[in-house]
């Protein structure tokens, strides 16, 4: 179907933009027809703009929008609200008076969008009070979450089901960006769809290039520093399997004069927040997460995903994977693997108690596995899983079909440790000594260089200055993509500035005097300022602190570690014989019974060392204990 002008129009007065990406047009008609629809589209194919064009346009009427995931939610409403349509999150985190004047809204029809949480949906009076809201359209997002065969199944959204018997005249379209045909199916059945339209774009990211590899820890280690240093001018995430992990490998890539930062769980909500905001408005250009990490990130211009780790199954690898390229441009996707991977993901389905998702997981770990180890095209592989039928049997853009790059396929050395003097020279020197510079990663060999690159700088620092002034997120200025094309097109009067992808009016009326006022400071010789990056050495602040005579607690509430990952930092020190070990670390009887059980079972393993020790013994004391005893003289 075609759709009339005046959608269209809407699409280039509040985004932007001049024309839909594929499929969306067919979507943002069914709603407006009042139509029900299952849509499954990949990270970056726009599902958001479905579900908020129709809405923006139902002068009146508002668009229910369920997701499980508040900062995705806040994003959103900033962003529509820059743009002039009016949003609301309605959340229990908010005071009570802003949720009371939240709901009086919204019976009165002022919001073109609410977002919920499928917890607030399911309230009795919350269904109650919406069926006094002029409601347009209900939009499920990550519908996959509703199918137990999912790979993220939450049982909250199972009673999602009764939306159709409350609200029997309202459209209701379900969305995901990774789903099977089976969980398509399971979708359709729990949210009763009537005769859904069924929009299910291509799996086939040809602009990524899929790479996996086996390692051993040092080559995985190797390899992560090679690829970051590839990218050195660009966005990365790494994706780490544990908490632990997530901070060993920034202090490993700080340790690298390679900047970066983490993300996980056990931050609290302010920092992951700063964090995220801080890569997503190229402060720094790496970040290093958990599976927490990347739900409705909304960064285009990502060059790599690198996972540490084999993934529990091929839609989280598939959406995880997916947050590079969004650009349209090549990026790559690495998988480096270790067989201790396998061990791990056994662990945690052996762990399950429920026998029908126990059996679930263990057909998803099968299908990784196969992933990893088969020798057909890593694309090929990913369509078929989720039952896309190709034409083609080689991608060019994979591993397995000779698109491996010469930095990968190159021999691994052996990683060179830093210098024990630094180390020594900070323990030595205690509070008095002073933070090393370290050099940073140069541009990538081979590296493109277009003459757009200082003026491209200098507007990434006039966004992020404009944001922090605004107390905003850097992308709701501006989209990456938004700032290439203004690079490229450099307009000299708000008309020219309109017709950049991505100004919409009410963008155009906030910012572009300041953009145009920006570029003629350009002209005329103005530069992106260039401080010289100090990073602090992990390894020689920990030992620095060490030195201060700071416990381990303390250490990490400094550092912003987990004290598990400072114990762990300081046992490589002592093993590699950079500080002496510290008897004051540990109780005596906890060391006594560790030293007991390694003289039994050795130091190789630490495991059978744990399950031999009371539970009260941590793996942080006995990495310790174990670092000091290899240092012995056999």
């Amino acid at each position: 179907m075609t759709v009339n002008s005046d959608v269209l129009g809407a699409l280039t007065r509040y985004w932007g933009y001049e024309s839909f990406r594929p499929l969306q047009e067919r979507i943002v008609g069914s709603l407006l027809e009042g139509r029900d629809a299952c849509v499954v589209m990949p990270t970056g194919g726009g599902k958001s703009l479905c579900y908020q064009l129709p809405a923006a346009m139902s002068a009146g009427k508002t668009g229910i929008v369920v997701s499980p995931l508040i900062a995705l939610m806040q994003d959103q409403m900033a962003q529509l609200t820059q743009m002039g349509i009016p949003a609301a999150v309605l959340n229990s985190a908010l005071p009570q008076a802003e949720q009371s004047k939240i709901l009086r809204r919204a019976v009165a029809g002022e919001f073109r969008l609410l977002y919920l949480s499928p917890e607030r949906l399911a309230r009795e009076d919350t269904a109650e009070w919406l069926k006094r809201v002029p409601v347009a359209f209900f939009a499920i997002d990550e519908a996959h979450c509703i199918s137990e065969w999912g790979h993220e199944f939450r049982p909250e959204y199972r009673q999602l089901s009764s939306l159709r018997a409350q609200f029997p005249d309202q459209p209701i379209a379900a969305f995901t960006a990774s789903a099977t045909r089976q969980v398509r199916h399971d979708i359709i059945e729990q949210l009763r769809l009537k005769d859904p339209d069924k929009y299910i774009a291509s799996f086939h990211r040809p602009n990524l290039r899929y790479i996996v590899r086996e390692c051993e820890a040092g080559t995985q280690t190797q390899l992560l520093l090679r690829s970051l240093r590839k990218y050195a001018s660009s966005n990365v995430i790494v994706y780490a399997p544990t908490i632990a992990r997530v901070e060993e490998t920034v202090d490993l890539l700080e340790e690298q004069g390679i900047p970066a930062i983490a993300y996980h769980g056990k931050m609290d909500a302010e920092t992951r927040r700063r964090n995220q905001e801080k890569w997503m408005s190229d402060e720094v250009r790496v970040l290093v997460g958990t599976i927490a990490f990347g739900l409705g990130i909304n960064k285009a211009a990502v060059r790599g995903v690198i996972h540490l780790s084999l993934p529990k199954s091929i839609e989280q690898y598939y959406s995880e994977a997916g947050r590079a390229g969004r650009d349209g441009l090549a990026a790559d996707c690495l998988l480096l693997w270790q067989k201790r991977d396998v061990g791990l993901l056994t662990y945690f389905i052996e762990q399950m108690g429920d026998a029908a998702e126990k059996e679930r997981s263990w057909q998803r770990y099968h299908t990784v596995r196969r992933f990893v180890e088969s020798n057909k095209c890593r694309h090929l592989q990913i369509c078929e899983h989720f039952g896309e039928r190709t034409r083609w049997q080689s991608c060019g853009a994979c591993d397995i079909c000779g698109a491996t790059p010469a930095w990968v396929a190159q021999p691994v050395e052996a990683p060179r440790r830093r210098r024990r003097a630094a180390v020594a020279a900070a323990v030595a020197a205690g509070a008095g000594a002073r933070s090393m510079t370290l050099p940073m990663p140069g541009p990538a060999v081979g590296a493109a260089v277009d003459g757009n690159g200082e003026l491209r700088e200098y507007l990434r620092e006039w966004r992020r200055t404009t944001a922090r002034e605004q107390g905003v997120a850097a992308f709701l200025i501006m989209h990456d993509t938004s700032l290439e094309e203004l690079c490229r097109v450099q307009p000299n009067s708000l008309s020219e500035l309109r017709g950049v992808s991505g100004f919409g009016d009410r963008k155009t009326e906030l910012y572009g005097p300041a953009i145009l006022e920006a570029l003629s400071r350009f002209r005329n010789g103005a530069r992106a300022s260039t401080a010289v990056a100090s990073t602090v050495a992990p390894a020689e602040e920990t030992a620095r602190l060490l030195g201060e005579g700071k416990t381990f607690e303390e250490i990490a509430e400094i550092r912003g570690r987990q004290v598990s990952s400072v114990a762990s930092l300081v046992a490589d020190l002592v093993e590699r014989g950079e500080i002496e070990f510290q008897s004051g670390w540990i109780r005596a009887d906890h060391r006594d019974k560790i030293e007991e059980a390694c003289g039994r079972l050795g130091t190789e393993r630490l495991k059978p060392v744990k399950d031999a020790l009371p539970e009260e013994v941590s793996y942080g004391e006995i990495r310790l204990v174990a670092a000091y005893l290899r240092r012995q003289p056999s």
